[in-house]
């Protein structure tokens, strides 16, 4: 759980605001989750913290959202199919 903290804390996964009388507050969960190896023997523990948006209202809670979240395997097949295909980047 710390490491899953210290890593929202390096990425500014969020902003901390002043809470208003009219906000709705998102709460969120620990998700616990054990990854094992092929044998069933343990790897290791994954912890996540989860907000619950469903809680929240488009329009009144939020207008819009971004999840700049992209995994660096989808980052180097895109750059690689980009040089098999001699794209030109302009």
């Amino acid at each position: 759980m710390r490491e899953e903290i210290q890593a929202l804390r390096a990425n500014r996964t969020w902003t901390l605001v002043p809470l208003h009388p009219s906000m709705n507050v998102v709460g969120s969960r620990w998700v616990y989750k054990i990854k094992r190896r092929s044998d069933g023997s343990i790897e290791r523990y994954k912890a996540r913290l989860v907000a619950r948006g469903f809680t929240q209202q488009e329009g009144i809670d939020y207008s819009e959202t971004f999840s700049p979240v992209i995994k660096q395997v989808t980052v180097r097949l895109v750059f690689s199919v980009a040089v098999s295909c001699d794209w030109k980047i302009h």
